[in-house]
């Protein structure tokens, strides 16, 4: 006998296990996206230096 076919986005049966197939998650999504995080954080460091740059200057 022949096992049946799985679809791709699933995860088949295995002797002795408990748990059931679980979806995949969809790609995408703010976290997966490194340079808006990087952006962020530079614009956030070059905002703090132009504060202390702007109070040596106008001292």
């Amino acid at each position: 006998m022949t096992d049946p076919l799985v679809p791709p986005e699933e995860t088949p049966p295995v002797e002795g296990s408990t748990a059931e197939a679980h979806e995949e998650r969809p790609d995408g999504g703010i976290w997966e996206h490194p340079r808006f995080w990087m952006w962020l954080v530079i614009t956030g460091a070059a905002l703090f230096a132009a504060f202390f740059l702007a109070r040596v200057f106008y001292l």
